[in-house]
């Protein structure tokens, strides 16, 4: 007769006569927010690397995506509104640029309009990976 729990990793230790091991400790526990506190760690490494000025407006951004991080919200949406997206990065521009110096170049910096558009899209991409992560539903 063969002994299907003679393998070492099917065997419970410090049992006596080798019992089994229970069925849930059979398969390999992902620890997700483990993975994913690492992650974030990562990325806040990465974001120490930015230069001075992306740090100011990232911190615009971040604030401003704190507000939308909520249930329903349209960061959430699976086709998020461009229209939206863009008076949002408006928004956020017209708080990171004062509006002595907006008036004097003549309106929006097209540029700077652009950096804050990608670093809130990419606010944006995180955070919505996080919640697809970690925040899921199952019922």
């Amino acid at each position: 007769m063969v002994n299907h729990y003679s393998e070492p990793f099917l065997q419970m230790p410090d049992q006596p006569g080798g019992g089994r091991m229970p069925f849930y400790l059979t398969y390999p526990m992902t620890n997700v927010y483990q993975a994913e506190k690492e992650y974030e760690r990562d990325m806040e490494r990465m974001k120490e690397l930015y230069p001075k000025r992306m740090k100011k407006l990232l911190a615009y951004v971040e604030e401003e995506c704190d507000k939308m991080e909520y249930e329903g919200s349209m960061m959430y949406d699976e086709y998020p509104d461009k229209v939206l997206l863009y008076r949002t990065a408006a928004g956020i521009y017209d708080k990171a640029v004062p509006v002595q110096q907006a008036e004097y170049k003549g309106g929006r910096d097209r540029d700077l309009m652009d950096v804050i558009q990608v670093l809130l899209y990419d606010e944006m991409y995180r955070r919505r990976g996080r919640r697809r992560r970690c925040c899921r539903r199952w019922w």
